[in-house]
């Protein structure tokens, strides 16, 4: 049953992604053959204004078939200097409206989290964590080697303030092979420490060899926010999401083990899964607030991922329609030909790193 919630958690993020491109190909004027809900084949359908809306068997998102996709391959075939193009086609319309109709699917995901932190101040919550009164752990002795001891109270890291041990391990673990300065409180006196934390090259994440202290534990409260204010934390903590994630994609190049540290939508499927089943055990509002959060962090992901400058990418085709805006000319087929292959074998390779390191999880 995880399985199952886990693979409509994540074609609903999917489905989000190209409604997006689906209302921007309308608004611009590009003709759209068909939208599913779902892939594969297709169960019901009907066809309204020259679009053919359906409701396919495979529950994995869906898609979006705009006019002229595939003009690119015929100009291939037919060794064309450029792709031939309609003027209701995705290769007919003005680069600066392609570029937004490519935009529009990464954006909805920035979109949906957004509104997911908007409905989780709505409601607010509660949680348990450990405070800010640490140990040191026997394994890692960066925080021991620094001067850091047992029942240190953490007040803030590089001056910024920290309220729980939740806080403290977030930060930490964005900062591999770094300094950080500790503001301590031990025995009535504030300290300040450096520290240089190690990588972890299986996780991607820093450590310094502290957990939290567990008779600091105690009950916290994420209150009920207005609409405004909610509005507010549903863009600040969207947009601390995606700056957390964009360092995450840093530390991927410092030499960490990409089978451990990807993760391929197997293994985010069945963590997707996981979380709903067992939050919503605990009791509605807990699993309301903890699938949000974790498709909120699958969204922003999405929504990162698809805007890298990558061939067969949004973020490949926002580069195309932007360099032939400045350029003021169509690239050549050809081009075009080769920069999609390049893209596509870093996209397979990429995806096979993470499928790898999937089949490794599940046998562990």
């Amino acid at each position: 049953m995880s399985i199952l919630w886990g693979i409509i958690g994540l074609g609903f993020l999917v489905f989000f992604h190209e409604t997006g491109h689906f209302i921007a190909a309308r608004i611009f004027g590009v003709k759209v053959n068909a939208f599913s809900i779902g892939m594969g084949p297709v169960l019901l359908h009907k066809t309204i204004k020259g679009t053919d809306y359906r409701i396919s068997l495979i529950p994995l998102g869906g898609y979006c078939s705009m006019n002229g996709e595939k003009d690119f391959q015929k100009a291939i075939e037919e060794n064309l200097e450029t792709i031939p193009a309609e003027k209701d086609s995705f290769y007919g319309i003005h680069p600066l409206k392609r570029l937004l109709i490519a935009f529009a699917g990464p954006f909805a995901n920035y979109l949906f989290s957004f509104l997911a932190f908007t409905v989780i101040a709505l409601i607010g919550y509660t949680y348990y964590s450990a405070g800010t009164r640490i140990t040191l752990s026997s394994t890692i002795s960066c925080a021991r080697e620094a001067g850091i001891q047992d029942y240190d109270e953490i007040v803030c890291l590089d001056s910024t303030k920290v309220t729980d041990f939740s806080e403290i391990a977030s930060y930490i673990a964005t900062k591999p092979d770094q300094d950080i300065v500790f503001e301590v409180l031990r025995n009535g006196e504030t300290k300040l420490i450096t520290v240089h934390t190690m990588l972890d090259k299986e996780t991607g994440a820093g450590l310094v060899g502290i957990v939290s202290d567990p008779s600091s534990r105690c009950k916290r409260e994420y209150p009920k926010h207005s609409l405004a204010s909610s509005l507010s934390e549903g863009f600040l903590k969207s947009n601390e999401m995606a700056l957390t994630a964009l360092k995450s994609f840093r530390i991927l190049f410092k030499g960490v083990k990409l089978t451990k540290a990807l993760s391929g939508p197997a293994r985010i499927t069945s963590m997707l899964g996981d979380t709903v089943s067992s939050s919503f055990k605990t009791g509605m509002h807990e699993g309301i607030v903890a699938t949000l959060e974790f498709l909120s962090l699958i969204s922003i992901s999405l929504f990162l991922t698809n805007l890298l400058p990558i061939p067969v990418l949004d973020g490949g085709l926002i580069l195309v329609a932007l360099v032939e805006w400045i350029i003021r000319k169509k690239i050549k087929a050809k081009i075009l030909y080769y920069i999609q292959l390049i893209g596509l074998t870093l996209v397979i390779s990429i995806g096979a790193f993470a499928i790898f390191g999937d089949i490794l999880y599940f046998i562990r």
